[in-house]
């Protein structure tokens, strides 16, 4: 249902080039192109110029385990798409020859691993630890003028310091991100993370494209999601429904107040917060929702969570105390 939703939102369309930097298993391409299918009498509605487009240079799409892109191919090719996708590390030096692209739909991995960025034409991640932060500046890098993005990406990255907050920094300046949604605990259990979505729409320039975020609070206040309570389509109706029908968040929304799920906030509110987008103000009772799990699998998910959210702080803290900071601090005792 959330690849679903991101796709009905951002409209993608055809003769778009439409990419994945982390494709998996090639869900949001499928998506994206049924999407365009059921707009275009399954291509028949396109000249065959347009159709062999559609069919074989319209996706672009990376993934780096073998296995899954395996996976990946064989789930295109059943859905008739034929377009290159490549077993490449996207923050690798090969992952720049993606190219452009005027849609992104992704959720990178949400881990951090120790192999460095690298990427010449990165300067905001350049030989940063590959991780979900660095996936951003290749989005907004890929993007055309006008491109358009949708990411699935963990709460640390709203609110980490140093490159956390120069990449946020950035992607304000480049893209207009225009809406947050904060999407609800056990929809990512098995990572035992919380998530959002970023919709943002790129630029044509490079500075001050974002004015405001609109934000939606599908967390607070919501049951846990898990094995017994599967997430669906009606979910995200009153999402969908504040969000608007212009992919690029341009159409009338308006701010539903301090008890309300839909939010606006000035780019001027979020600089002074430090430019941190972990952005909430309902009253949330974490524990009652997690009381209403009742599958094993689904309790300790929500420990790991917890878990998860702890040491995400203490990994910030020590980036803080980086060994400059501890020597400082010696020489001041």
């Amino acid at each position: 249902p959330l690849i679903d939703c991101m796709v009905r939102l951002i409209k993608p369309q055809a003769g778009e080039v439409i990419q994945d930097p982390a494709a998996g298993t090639g869900g949001f391409l499928v998506a994206a192109d049924r999407s365009i299918r059921q707009a275009t009498d399954d291509l028949y509605s396109l000249n065959p110029e347009q159709s062999h487009f559609q069919r074989h240079n319209a996706f672009r799409g990376a993934e780096l385990v073998r296995d899954t892109y395996r996976l990946c191919l064989m789930n295109l090719l059943l859905h008739g798409i034929e377009s290159p996708i490549d077993c490449i590390n996207s923050l690798e030096a090969v992952g720049e020859k993606m190219g452009k692209a005027d849609l992104i739909l992704t959720n990178p991995p949400f881990n951090r691993f120790p192999n460095r960025v690298n990427r010449p034409d990165f300067s905001i991640t350049a030989g940063a630890a590959q991780g979900p932060i660095p996936f951003i500046e290749h989005v907004v890098r890929s993007l055309n003028p006008g491109g358009r993005a949708a990411v699935v990406l963990s709460d640390s990255v709203l609110f980490g310091d140093n490159v956390g907050q120069d990449i946020r920094r950035y992607l304000m300046d480049l893209c207009d991100l225009h809406t947050i949604l904060r999407l609800p605990t056990g929809i990512f259990y098995a990572q035992g993370v919380k998530t959002n979505v970023l919709f943002f729409t790129r630029g044509q320039t490079n500075k001050g494209n974002t004015k405001a975020v609109w934000v939606y609070d599908m967390r607070a206040n919501m049951n846990a999601f898990g094995k017994t309570r599967l997430l669906t389509e009606k979910d995200f109706e009153e999402f969908e429904k504040a969000y608007g029908d212009d992919p690029n968040g341009k159409a009338k929304r308006i701010d539903q107040g301090p008890d309300g799920r839909f939010r606006c906030f000035t780019r001027k509110e979020i600089a002074d917060r430090d430019d941190n987008l972990d952005l909430s103000w309902l009253q949330d009772d974490n524990d009652e929702a997690e009381d209403t799990l009742v599958d094993p699998e689904d309790i300790a998910a929500a420990i790991m969570s917890h878990l998860r959210t702890a040491l995400e702080e203490i990994e910030a803290l020590t980036v803080e105390l980086s060994p400059v900071k501890v020597d400082s601090l010696q020489e001041a005792a």
